[in-house]
């Protein structure tokens, strides 16, 4: 160690190898990582940091320098002929610019500016290794420490789409060949075995991540069978012995994968070969806005040199390709304390566990409670106050407690029993009920003063009234101060009682009341999803409202005719017909038409209005797609537009579009599946003729 090394540095990189190594065997060794891999990256960063500054420091056994975990025995060994290293990360632009200044000083004349590169979506999965003899699948290994691994082969034979023989189109197959890829559960196939799991009062998996490993080290290939795992190839590794006239090993990665799905494996949809950094970089942010769309769950992107050729060249660390570099995403799992859990009220009753916890960023935020979804959750995660927890915020997904660290460096033991769900609302104090058959436990008090601010805070929500500056904690004011009890009070409010209250000036007092005035205006459709009824969404309002036209068409109703329209089934019809039988809805809604609150649904033609004559149905039947923003009219407002004159607009592009809207910054993913089905793509620009005439540009 040099004799500049400030002691308390070398003892933080002792702490930190020794923290670093022991997250590798949990993470690589025993597929039971404890921490979320951002908490990980960040005790590297810091351990490279540390080396970098003072090089004394480096070892050669160091993390920063080798690749993952020496197996456990378990399994019979598999020592790699071609070493399965890792990757170097970047989190920011920035670090991606620097990437490619490296590439070019290792090779000065690199025109970065027109070099290919292949931008692949970085699953969250296991690495495997398959090797396959004369086209014949012989032995599936993990990664290990990079230099051995386990042989998995009986398992990986379990899952479905990895081949068992490769297709001869894209033969003749070299003696021995050796493909690179990712096991991996889908969001949805996760989602579905979650439920299966719960159902059957078992422990919930944490991730799909640790779900997929945990299936490969099972001792009974049978049980890996039941795990719904699927397989990405995105890599040749050995090649030995080609024959005259094989592709393989291919000269370009973007050719490398189209060899590897010509032979039959699965690669990925969302691989795309771009030219230059700029477009790299651009690729990266692009996956990052639309890491939330894609059928399985990623945490960055990888970004490689395309020509292979280059690869030798540019060489590699001791633990890392040179010619490739991991763009890494914001953190969407950090871990905290968990202070203590506590149930929330909603509109319906619904009686909601969450937790409150030592504030962390994670996910684009700062998050200091998170939901725990119902009582059975509770109790299958077992989290317990005073537990450091793994917090989950995806996108704009609500922030969610995934379950405890038990064991590990610095973690504490448990003193706390469990926590038990309360039998009683905490806020009026009667009986909580959960009904048979259902999850959530319910406050069954139509008074209940939590449920009176929920269901004002739902009317004023963007997605209904859109009343701005009437959020929860406004309505927990007003709802103290005794001004309101229901919607309909909030249009009695004048500027002079609210600039009385605190926090409330002359200004905000009028801005307020004038949102309310402003919402006077909002459809009928808007007005149906602000009063709560159950089971009825903003599309299924927009349908009724555009089916019936006006309230009093929607009272008037039998539960036949409602369900008689489309997109309302019996089971929204029954609640919307029992919601407005009620004799205290009813009277809510006289107050809220005498307010001038609009009851009728524009542009469309009702029984009870025989002269009012809706849009033409220039779109009866088809099906419009909108992506990106559209000038003039919000998303809502467009689909809106579009279903005004019969036609439908789902979120998602099929083979029964008949066309795809591209706004301003469209969705990658909407583009690229129009595409593939030769669905037409219209500029936003002739949007308003689309919607005039229903025919395509000529």
């Amino acid at each position: 160690m040099a004799d500049d090394t400030p002691p308390e540095v070398a003892a933080r990189a002792a702490e930190l190898r020794q923290l670093i190594e022991y997250h590798n065997e949990r993470y690589h060794a025993l597929d039971a990582p404890e921490i979320p891999d951002a908490e990980y990256d960040l005790l590297v960063r810091e351990l490279k940091e540390i080396e970098a500054a003072y090089p004394a420091l480096v070892t050669p056994d160091s993390p920063t320098q080798t690749v993952g975990a020496p197996p456990l025995g378990l399994f019979q060994p598999v020592r790699h002929r071609v070493p399965m290293m890792s990757l170097d990360n970047a989190f920011e632009e920035v670090e991606l610019r620097a990437w490619a200044e490296r590439l070019r000083r290792q090779i000065p004349d690199l025109d970065l500016d027109h070099l290919d590169f292949s931008s692949e979506p970085k699953v969250d999965g296991v690495a495997m290794s398959l090797t396959y003899e004369h086209g014949r699948l012989s032995r599936a290994a993990t990664r290990g420490d990079g230099i051995t691994g386990e042989d998995v082969t009986a398992n990986v034979a379990t899952v479905k789409n990895v081949p068992k023989t490769l297709d001869s189109k894209a033969g003749p197959f070299p003696p021995l060949l050796e493909i690179r890829g990712e096991i991996y559960i889908a969001l949805a196939d996760f989602a579905a075995m979650n439920k299966r799991q719960e159902a059957a009062g078992l422990k919930l998996f944490v991730n799909p991540r640790n779900a997929a490993a945990g299936a490969l080290r099972q001792k009974d290939p049978a049980v890996t069978a039941t795990r719904p795992l699927s397989f990405w190839a995105y890599q040749v590794g050995e090649v030995e012995g080609a024959p005259e006239g094989s592709h393989w090993p291919a000269t370009r990665q973007s050719a490398t994968l189209a060899l590897l799905k010509k032979a039959g494996f699965p690669v990925s949809t969302d691989a795309r070969l771009v030219t230059g950094v700029e477009a790299v970089i651009a690729r990266c942010l692009e996956l990052e806005q639309e890491r939330h769309a894609l059928a399985y769950e990623i945490d960055g992107v990888v970004s490689k040199v395309d020509d292979l050729s280059l690869h030798a060249r540019l060489g590699a660390t001791s633990r890392a390709p040179r010619w490739a570099i991991a763009f890494k995403f914001p953190p969407e799992e950090r871990t905290s304390k968990l202070l203590g859990i506590q149930v929330s009220i909603g509109r319906t009753g619904r009686a909601t566990p969450f937790g409150r916890m030592v504030p962390v960023f994670v996910g684009g935020s700062t998050v200091e409670m998170a939901t725990l979804h119902n009582e059975d959750q509770v109790r299958l995660k077992d989290v317990r106050p005073g537990d450091i927890v793994i917090v989950r915020k995806a996108g704009d997904v609500i922030p969610e407690i995934v379950g405890p660290v038990l064991t590990g460096p610095g973690v504490p033991k448990r003193r706390k029993p469990r926590w038990k769900f309360p039998t009683s609302c905490p806020s009026c104090g009667q009986p909580l009920v959960r009904f048979e058959g259902e999850s959530d436990t319910y406050c069954t008090n139509i008074d209940c003063p939590a449920q009176r601010v929920q269901r004002i805070v739902h009317y004023a929500s963007r997605s209904a009234m859109d009343i701005e500056g009437l959020g929860e904690e406004r309505v927990l004011q007003l709802v103290g101060a005794g001004l309101i009890a229901d919607p309909a009070d909030l249009y009695a409010l004048s500027v002079a009682q609210l600039a009385e209250l605190e926090r409330f000036a002359t200004l905000s007092a009028a801005n307020l009341v004038a949102g309310i005035v402003a919402s006077t205006a909002q459809p009928l459709s808007r007005l149906l999803v602000g009063l709560g009824i159950r089971h009825l969404g903003p599309t299924g309002a927009r349908a009724v409202a555009r089916g019936l036209g006006t309230l009093q068409a929607i009272m008037a109703a039998t539960d036949e005719d409602l369900a008689a329209v489309e997109g309302i089934g019996p089971v929204i019809a029954a609640s919307i017909a029992e919601f407005l039988a009620m004799p205290t809805n009813q009277a809510v809604l006289a107050r809220l038409r005498a307010a001038g609150v609009a009851t009728e649904e524009p542009g469309t033609a009702a029984p009870d209005r025989p002269g009012a004559a809706g849009p033409s149905q220039t779109l009866a039947g088809l099906t419009v797609v909108v992506t990106g923003a559209v000038p003039g009219y919000t998303r809502e407002e467009a689909e809106e537009a579009i279903m005004a004159r019969g036609g439908k607009s789902p979120g998602s592009v099929s083979k029964k579009t008949y066309a795809l809207v591209v706004g301003d910054a469209p969705g990658a993913s909407k583009l690229k599946k129009a595409e593939e089905l030769g669905i037409p793509m219209l500029p936003a620009e002739v949007f308003a003729s689309l919607l005039d005439t229903g025919a395509l540009p000529g």
